[in-house]
């Protein structure tokens, strides 16, 4: 839960306990579209379209075999699903027909909310944890939980100025990219070690044994971003990648 008083509470997954904003204005969610001057015939267009074509891959069928059922040509679906054009009455009555539900589930895109994060720069939320240690900064670049991808994605900036007493090795669920920003690491993915640096990137299966194995050159600036399933979420082991904090 996202709250812009100033905090972020954990619902599960990899996060860690608090997150604290550093400045208060640094995240700016849109959940209206008329705000932002969105034409919302379009944007009811490209939702009907998103939805019949998430059920018609759900149901494993394709595009030609939705459109003979439906008794609308090809061209016709592919416009639908796209957006391009605005159906009539009768055509979606003949989609929903075909696809097995009411004709209202077809809006259901357009009446969710989309959020979107916007964060300038310096201006991430600060990652608060005990043990936190001197010269070693996490900075969350944005976080939305609920979402319709059903997949939970959480960017770092990770910067590291002083050594660290032990490099620990982590695994948990889903995948991970680095990006190298300054700096030079060693690592470990697996039984493969990386000497990364800036412009270099890294991205594995995050269940695999991986960590750095040695901080060349220092300090170390780098994007880490974790992806898992929203309804499977990530080992707790994760919070602290780079140090117990």
């Amino acid at each position: 839960m996202t709250d812009l008083s100033g905090s972020v509470e954990q619902s599960g997954g990899m996060l860690p306990q608090k997150l604290s904003f550093e400045h208060t204005n640094a995240f700016v969610y849109r959940h209206d579209a008329a705000k932002n001057h969105i034409d919302e015939g379009g944007r009811l267009q490209a939702a009907i379209g998103r939805e019949i074509r998430s059920i018609r891959v759900r149901y494993g069928l394709s595009a030609t075999e939705l459109a003979s059922a439906a008794g609308i040509s090809i061209g016709m679906l592919s416009k639908v699903e796209h957006g391009s054009i605005s159906p009539s009455l009768d055509t979606l009555q003949a989609l929903s027909s075909a696809l097995g539900v009411s004709p209202t589930a077809l809006f259901r895109r357009y009446e969710e909310n989309y959020n979107a994060v916007f964060v300038k720069a310096g201006q991430g939320l600060n990652v608060e944890q005990s043990g936190t240690r001197a010269g070693h900064h996490y900075d969350l670049l944005g976080y939305i939980g609920s979402n319709t991808a059903g997949v939970v994605v959480e960017p770092y900036l990770v910067s590291l100025s002083q050594p660290l007493d032990e490099l620990p090795v982590f695994h948990h669920d889903g995948l991970e990219l680095l990006y190298i920003l300054e700096g030079e690491i060693l690592y470990r993915h697996d039984s493969d070690l990386y000497r990364m640096k800036p412009g270099d990137s890294l991205f594995f299966d995050a269940s695999a044994p991986h960590g750095p194995c040695e901080l060349i050159k220092m300090p170390i600036r780098l994007l880490s971003v974790i992806s898992y399933r929203a309804a499977g979420q990530a080992m707790d082991g994760r919070r602290s990648k780079y140090g117990r904090r």
